[in-house]
């Protein structure tokens, strides 16, 4: 279909092979598209922008634009988006900060629905999900196959762990560990995302090891480092294991949450 006559775009923006880019919107100087992608009508692609092939961006999605961060002061810091990703209506994508890592980053194959953001400095891996009004404070960083459902809010600097699912309307002030699943406001843990880790195809044995490895860690009243060793010597170490204790025992500048719900009988029967 091409670009739209009443589109804006500019002579220097980098334009693959097949691209459409529908009316009304707008694309700066500085912004590459990759082959095949579609930029709806009413969007604005701007700032130092790299989107990758195949995208689908809706109606009214922005990204690139400044981040909302006081500290920045115009410089040509990025916006880097993989492949294959659906950008709903009224999404926000915010380019990095000069004192954070300088991009903001998306892999390839996420679902992001309408008006959800993305702030500055954050690295969102591959085949995320981020529903209706989701939103990530700056510098978050959200593993591959984690799903985050509608309203949630994710405070500075947090991590999510990959396969992590987090229940609508959560609030998320703490590092939420790979694999499981948490609700609430500040959010609880439930205890491995049974559901989402058999549909994602993990194998009986390695959803045994987390639970065994959840029980120990969370709800045994041990110590992180004596957990940790526990869960070495009674644990089958599958890798998801290993991904697991490496994230409760890496850096963390939020801390990795450990609170846990008084019942988990609504997971256990979801399983």
């Amino acid at each position: 279909m091409g670009i739209h006559p009443t589109a804006v775009v500019s002579p220097d923006a980098r334009i693959g092979d097949g691209v459409t880019v529908l009316a009304y919107s707008i694309i700066g100087e500085n912004v590459s598209i990759g082959p095949g992608t579609v930029v709806g009508p009413h969007c604005v692609l701007d700032g130092w922008t790299s989107i990758g092939s195949e995208n689908r961006i809706g109606p009214f999605v922005t990204i690139g634009t400044p981040p909302q961060d006081l500290s920045y002061k115009g410089e040509p810091t990025e916006v880097i988006v993989g492949d294959r990703n659906v950008f709903r209506e009224y999404a926000t994508v915010h380019r990095g900060t000069a004192r954070g890592k300088g991009a903001t980053r998306i892999g390839s194959d996420g679902y992001f629905m309408a008006y959800s953001h993305v702030a500055h400095d954050c690295s969102v891996g591959d085949n995320v999900i981020m529903a209706n009004g989701a939103t990530l404070g700056g510098h978050v960083q959200v593993g591959d196959y984690a799903s985050l459902g509608g309203l949630v809010a994710i405070h500075q600097f947090v991590r999510i762990g990959t396969r992590a699912f987090i229940g609508g309307k959560s609030g998320l002030r703490m590092d939420m560990p790979p694999y499981m699943l948490a609700f609430g406001a500040p959010a609880k843990l439930y205890g491995p995302n049974l559901v989402g880790l058999r549909r994602q195809g993990l194998s009986r044995g390695t959803i045994q090891a987390l639970k065994e490895s959840y029980r120990i860690i969370f709800r045994s009243g041990h110590s992180t480092e004596e957990a940790v060793e526990m869960v070495r010597r009674e644990v089958e170490l599958f890798p998801e294991v290993e991904t697991l204790l490496k994230f409760i025992t890496e850096g963390s500048k939020r801390g990795v949450s450990k609170r846990v719900a008084a019942d988990e009988g609504s997971q256990g029967s979801v399983a």
